[in-house]
Order: C-alpha cells, then structure tokens, then sequence
C-alpha cells in the first residue's frame, strides 16, 4: 500500500509539471478585476469575478493575487469547472478579525471542484487572536464552531503547494470528502495556546498526502477523523501542539472506518503527544486499522507512543463502559527521542474489544524527570516486540491518561 501511495504522489507531481507547461488564460484580480492590496477593501468581488470567468473557461485558467495585503470577508470556489485552475496566492489575504463577522464557520472554501492547484507565497491570516479566548468547548459539549481558514469540500485530484495558514480562529485546514488532495510545502502557523486550531483535519477522505511541511499550532498537528483512508505524511515538522493523531474515533453515529494511515520520518517537538490514536469510551462503534507510525524523531514529547480508548476530554463521557472501536494492525517502528512524561510507551486498549496485531519495533525514548526512568504501560493488547525497547516494553499495567 506504501507503494501505491508514492505511485499517487508521483503521479500528482506529473500532472502538476505538466499543467506548468501548458498555455494558460491569467486572471489578475489587482490588474483586471479591480481589486484593492490596501488591506482594508473587501477582495471578495473581484475574486470571485474571476474564479467565475476561470471556472467557466475550457482551458487551463491561472489566477493570480498579487503581493501585497488584502482583506477578504469570505470566499466559496465552488465547482464544477470546466477545466483545471491554478490559483496563484502571492499577497496576504486577511480575514475579519472579529469571529462575529461569520455566519457560518468557514472563511475559504473549496467544494466540488475537480482539478486546482494552489500554489505562491502566499499567506491566509485568520487572525484569530480575538477568537481563541472565547472557545468554550472545555464547558459547553455543544460550543458553538469558529470559522476555519481552508476548508476543502468534496474536492479532487488537488495539490497546495508552497502557501501558509495563520492564526485560524479554528482549524487552519479542514479537508472533508475529498479524492487526491496533497499538500506540499505547506506552512501552518499558530501559537501553541491556541484553541482548538488542528493544523490539517481529515474525514472521509480518500488519498491524502502532506509531505516536506511545518506545522505549528495550539492542537494536532494533523487529525484524522472517521472515513480516513490511505493517507500519506511524510518529513513533517510538528510543535507546538498536540501531535499526530488518529482520532478521535467512536463519538457520533455511523462513523466510517479509518484504513490505510502512513506517518513517516517525522520530526516531532515540544507536543502533548507524539503519535496516537485516540476513541471515545461508551460511544458509538467503529474500526480503525492498518496504521503505522515509522521513522519518529520526538523532542520533549508528553506521551510519545499513546493508544487512548478511554479518551475524555473535559470529562464529557463516561469511563465505566469501554470504546466500541475495534483497532488493529498497527504498527509503532524506529520511534526515538526525548519525552516529558513518564509513560513513554502508553497503549491502552478497549476491554470489550483488545487492539489485535499491535506491533513494537526498534524503540528508544529517554525520559529524565522526576519518577524517571521512562516506562511503557498496555492494557488489553499483546503487541509483537523487535528489535530495541526502550522503556521495556509493557511492564506496567494502563492508567488513566489526562485527555487533551
């Protein structure tokens, strides 16, 4: 499966290089459609006059936004179109920076469009400063949603290339249904006290690589919700922030099964976590399997190798009945560094349904804090052991972990 996962990406980058060399329409929106880099006039018009005369074009349309700083209220890139599309980010776009200026929580969408490239040096600035304050999901389970920079709705054979997320009052990136999305090159950069600003989300979606990126930010690096499948992340630098995470998994109705997750050499610093899955206990039913996690450098990492099927956050659940999510043939191989808990190996499983096929290969985490050395503790899994194990493995029997 990894190597039909490079096939793709290969494949993507050739027809990347190939849209390159072909002749294209160029829409400026300064130049041609009006549009104002003074950072106070609404870009929403003129850019949406041009996505409208590229998406109604039947050869390849590039357009582009200047350097330069721009406020945008809102945008929807909605298809289909009628041919691929480059757009061309150079300046600064900014959202409104106070959250009640949304209606809805989304800032740029992308839905059902078949065939974009984004690509500059562009950056997407949320400024999300003002909104970070008033998330209230650590009280309310029924908090209202902050707009997110990127959203990505039912998109295909996509690639961003090059661009910057900021400062999102919520996620940076919400990817949701999609087929053939990369991100390359890409840049997310929150602080770590910010609320609940994932870097990229994925959910039920098909073929989703990010490789060669960085990414900073107050949550996970990267999440993967119910219906993930065959995801690809390589040479990723994450932290601050909570880490690389599956999940979480079991909490509403109908959740698809996650399959096919690939992290690797990935470079992991000053997180929560490092790299886990995480489901709800007493929730709803699911699975979750062929995920493998290779080639991991941790920093003062808190939790380095996490399996949580008692994942609680803000105690909005009840731990007396165990996950529903069936996990298995998972794999933790080459994961070395420095941690800042104890537990540097911690895999708790559901006791109604123990994690099959779990295995541990090569693993080398120091920890030199108080209680120390480090230790790895399992429940209700019997993982197959390689190579070194540092801690030794499963010498402890699984506590409770502190959700985040």
């Amino acid at each position: 499966m990894a190597i039909q996962l490079d096939i793709a990406v290969l494949s993507l980058f050739v027809l990347l290089a190939s849209i390159h060399k072909a002749q294209s329409i160029v829409i400026d929106v300064v130049a041609n459609h009006g549009a104002k880099a003074d950072g106070r006039t609404d870009l929403n018009t003129p850019l949406m006059n041009a996505w409208k005369q590229a998406c109604a074009s039947p050869t390849l349309t590039k357009i582009i936004i200047p350097k330069g700083n721009y406020l945008l209220s809102r945008a929807t890139f909605e298809g289909p179109c009628k041919a691929h599309i480059i757009l061309q980010v150079d300046g600064t776009v900014q959202a409104p920076a106070n959250p009640n200026a949304f209606k809805t929580p989304d800032w740029v969408v992308f839905s059902r469009v078949d065939g974009i490239t984004m690509l500059g040096s562009g950056v997407f600035d949320g400024q999300g400063a003002t909104a970070w304050g008033k998330n209230t999901c650590s009280k309310d389970k029924f908090c209202p949603a902050l707009p997110v920079n990127l959203r990505f709705n039912f998109v295909k054979n996509a690639m961003v290339q090059d661009i910057t997320t900021k400062n999102s009052k919520q996620f940076n990136v919400n990817v949701l249904g999609c087929q053939n999305i990369t991100f390359h090159h890409f840049t997310v950069t929150n602080p770590g006290d910010s609320v609940n600003t994932d870097g990229i989300h994925i959910g039920r979606s098909v073929g989703v690589n990010i490789l060669d990126s960085t990414i900073q930010t107050g949550d996970d690096c990267v999440s993967l919700g119910d219906g993930s499948k065959n995801v690809n992340i390589q040479r990723i630098k994450c932290g601050p922030g909570h880490g690389i995470s599956v999940g979480s998994l079991g909490k509403w109705k109908a959740e698809e099964p996650v399959a096919g997750i690939y992290v690797k050499d990935c470079t992991i610093t000053d997180t929560t976590n490092g790299v886990r899955i995480k489901t709800w206990p007493a929730a709803e039913a699911g699975s979750a399997t062929d995920m493998h996690f290779e080639g991991i450098t941790l920093n003062n990492v808190g939790f380095p190798i996490l399996i949580d099927q008692e994942y609680c956050p803000w105690n909005q659940c009840n731990l007396k009945a165990p996950s529903k999510v069936k996990l298995s043939k998972i794999s933790f191989k080459n994961v070395q560094g420095t941690a800042t808990t104890k537990e540097a190996v911690k895999i708790v499983c559901s006791k109604s349904l123990p994690c099959d096929e779990v295995e541990l290969a090569d693993i080398d985490i120091t920890y030199k804090g108080p209680g120390g050395p480090a230790i790895s503790q399992c429940s209700h899994v019997n993982p197959k052991l390689t190579g070194k194990m540092n801690p030794p493995a499963c010498t402890v029997e699984g506590t409770k972990i502190a959700a985040n």
